[in-house]
């Protein structure tokens, strides 16, 4: 392999760490990409400048699975994130303080910690009380200073709330944060004075920047956004269907690109930042999503579906003078950014991390990357997991569950209801790769899908996922 190392630079201290990740990003909705028709030159650019993980897929396409994936290293349902943290489930879901996380590493490595963004990782606070202190509701959550934060010092965050014209945070009191403007925008005000505060220090910084658009609702948008596309004609895609392809599914699919052009606008303010401080070189910059959305793909809208409107992500990688701007084309996933992102950082990475570590490849050594990529989804809605429970099921082993390889996406689909028959889907993602046609299980393709269902078995032992049991 051509080593993708062009120089090492001698530096004083590693190198920073800036990450940011949009919420219900798909990898379509990129200009550079050349799919949605999206203006996004900043991200074009920054593309053009980085290693690009073509491969990139979302383990479990739902916000507070893949976040606990990415900052801990492992498959979801090894750290208990089956579903989102909400409220009306009898198990209360967040991620655990005795969690080895990539914030937690980070810090005893030396580094600055910052957190900035949504969260959606805590318990939401009214699964204790009505009226918590806070003023978080439904699925909202205040994360104290403490262990909760896994490892972040500086911290300007929220659980999950919506609101990106009106939205609020939290710092160091339960006192609202309430800045009156477009959530992305505040976001990248507080990220460039974080790095302005940091960038003279002994010590680098690793900070997290988590935009939540462009997560519906698709109408929350500022309008100055919104008018470079009011009158732009909608391209759909070939796999949305004739009854989805409405004036007001059009509306929708605007809104949601001029969200995606309104956060490559504040993306390009922190680029700008690097680039005139002279620090280009001595950061790495990650630019990435928790999972894609649908957009009426298949007469789906959201996303948890294992189509790649849901699961396929963006996920570039930029150190200049370091990294070559090639593709990657390995499969990257969910667990796979803490291990591979450490070890780009020469930090060990923790035993307790089921990922792969992509840095050695990325950097030009022997690469003995997966072949494939797990991925899983779990009935999680209170009323869903209730009418399993009546019935006196367990509702982990419904679903669905599936491989992604470089060719293919096998797929075993349990349901979401009780009584559902188990269906088996087989998609050739070359031949076929609006995933239109599933492919038929046959004498001609079943030590195949045997082969496929044997590693997905092996997954699933991994995390004692009780899904085929």
């Amino acid at each position: 392999m051509e080593p993708l190392l062009v120089r090492r630079k001698i530096m004083k201290k590693r190198p920073n760490l800036l990450y940011v990740f949009l919420d219900q990003w798909r990898y379509q909705a990129m200009g550079y990409a050349k799919s949605d028709e999206v203006c996004t030159p900043h991200m074009d650019s920054f593309a053009r400048e980085s290693l690009d993980c073509t491969e990139a897929v979302s383990t479990f396409p739902l916000c507070s699975p893949h976040r606990a994936s990415l900052f801990t290293g492992k498959y979801p349902f090894s750290v208990g994130m089956w579903t989102n943290c909400k409220i009306g489930l009898s198990e209360v879901l967040m991620l655990k303080p005795q969690e080895t996380c990539i914030g937690n590493v980070l810090k005893d490595t030396g580094y600055h910690t910052g957190y900035i963004g949504k969260w959606h990782l805590d318990a939401s606070e009214q699964n204790f009380e009505k009226n918590p202190i806070s003023g978080a509701s439904h699925w909202d959550a205040y994360t104290p200073p403490g262990e909760r934060r896994q490892g972040f010092d500086y911290w300007l965050s929220y659980g999950a709330c919506d609101e990106h014209l009106d939205p609020h945070y939290w710092a160091d009191t339960p006192e609202q944060i309430k800045p009156g403007c477009w959530s992305p925008e505040f976001e990248t005000d507080k990220a460039l004075e974080y790095m302005e505060e940091k960038k003279n220090q002994a010590e680098p910084f690793a900070l997290f920047v988590s935009y939540n658009p462009p997560h519906l609702p698709h109408e929350l948008v500022p309008d100055k956004y919104y008018e470079q596309y009011k009158d732009m004609p909608v391209y759909f895609r070939e796999n949305v269907p004739e009854e989805k392809r409405t004036p007001d599914m059009e509306t929708i699919t605007r809104q949601y690109f001029a969200a995606v052009t309104g956060v490559d606008e504040q993306f390009g303010r922190l680029l700008e930042f690097l680039k005139e401080n002279g620090m280009e070189e001595d950061t790495i910059v990650v630019l990435s999503a928790d999972h894609g959305e649908m957009l009426g793909s298949h007469g789906h809208m959201g996303k948890n579906v294992w189509y790649e409107e849901s699961i396929h992500i963006p996920l570039y990688i930029r150190q200049k003078g370091r990294l070559v701007p090639v593709k990657y084309k390995e499969l990257v996933a969910s667990p796979d950014h803490m291990p591979t992102i450490l070890g780009l950082l020469n930090i060990p990475v923790p035993d307790t991390c089921q990922g792969f570590n992509h840095a050695p490849g990325i950097l030009g050594q022997e690469n003995d990357a997966p072949q494939d990529a797990f991925l899983c989804s779990y009935p999680g809605m209170p009323e869903m997991v209730a009418a399993f429970e009546k019935q006196g099921l367990n509702s982990k082993c419904y679903g669905w569950r599936g491989l992604r390889t470089h060719t293919y996406t096998f797929v075993i689909n349990n349901g979401y209801e009780p009584g559902e028959k188990q269906v088996k889907m087989l998609y050739n993602n070359e031949e076929d790769p609006y995933q239109q046609n599933p492919i038929m299980i046959t004498e001609l393709n079943e030590e195949l899908a045997a082969d496929y269902e044997k590693r997905l078995r092996e997954y699933l032992d991994m995390q004692q996922d009780p899904f085929l049991m």
